[in-house]
C-alpha cells in the first residue's frame, strides 16, 4: 500500500485566518480559479508523491530525527506570486536560512528512503489557487503583493498525507499522519 505524501510547516490557525480575509475578496471576484480551501494551506518542505509503507517507515524515522536537529524559527506570509501561469501562491518571509535549511533536511532523509524529490531551489509558499489556461494570474497577485501578515513560530515539523478527491467539493483532504517538535539539538 502507497500513500500520497509530503513534509510541511503548519501556519496557526489565526496567521490562516488573516490572509483567508484577504483571499475571500478574490476568490468572489475569480470564480474561475480552483481555490485551496484555507483548511489546506500549508509551507511544503518536500512533496513526496506515492510511498510504499515501508518507506514511509523509513521516513519517519529520519524526519523525526530531522526534527531534533532544528529549533523552531520565525515566519510570515507575504506578498504572492505565480509558478508559471496556472498557480498563485502567497510568499513564507522571516527567517529563510533556517527554512531552507529545513526543507534541505527534509529532502535528504526522503532521498536516504529511497524518495524522489524536487532539485530545483526551494522556495517557501502557500499554494492558493490553480487556474485554467488562459486564466491571467496578474491581477491576482498585485493584489496580494501588498500583504503582509503576522509573524508566527515554526513548532514541528508535519507528514502530511494527501487524499485527492475526499476533501469537500472533491478537494484533496489532507491529514497529518506524524508531527515532531522542533527543537535545537546540543
Amino acid at each position: 500500500m502507497s500513500r500520497r505524501l509530503f513534509v510541511a510547516l503548519l501556519p496557526p490557525r489565526a496567521v490562516l485566518d488573516e490572509l483567508d480575509a484577504v483571499v475571500a475578496l478574490l476568490r468572489d471576484e475569480e470564480p474561475a480559479l480552483r481555490w485551496t480551501p484555507t483548511e489546506a494551506w500549508h509551507v511544503t518542505l518536500a512533496f513526496l508523491g506515492a510511498v510504499e509503507q515501508p518507506a514511509v517507515d523509513e521516513l519517519a524515522g529520519r524526519l523525526a530525527r530531522v526534527a531534533l536537529a532544528h529549533g523552531p524559527f520565525r515566519l510570515a506570509i507575504a506578498g504572492a506570486g505565480r509558478f508559471g501561469e496556472q498557480v498563485l501562491w502567497a510568499g513564507v518571509t522571516g527567517n529563510a536560512e533556517p527554512l531552507r535549511r529545513l526543507a534541505d533536511s527534509v529532502r535528504a532523509a526522503a532521498r536516504l528512503c529511497g524518495v524522489e524529490v524536487e532539485t530545483r531551489p526551494y522556495r517557501g509558499h502557500i499554494t492558493l489557487a490553480r487556474g485554467a489556461a488562459g486564466v491571467d494570474l496578474r491581477p491576482q497577485v498585485e493584489r496580494l503583493r501588498v500583504f503582509a501578515g503576522p509573524p508566527w513560530t515554526a513548532t514541528h515539523l508535519h507528514l502530511v498525507e494527501s487524499r485527492l478527491g475526499a476533501g469537500p467539493g472533491r478537494t484533496a483532504l489532507h491529514e497529518t499522519y506524524a508531527r515532531w517538535p522542533l527543537r535545537q539539538q546540543r
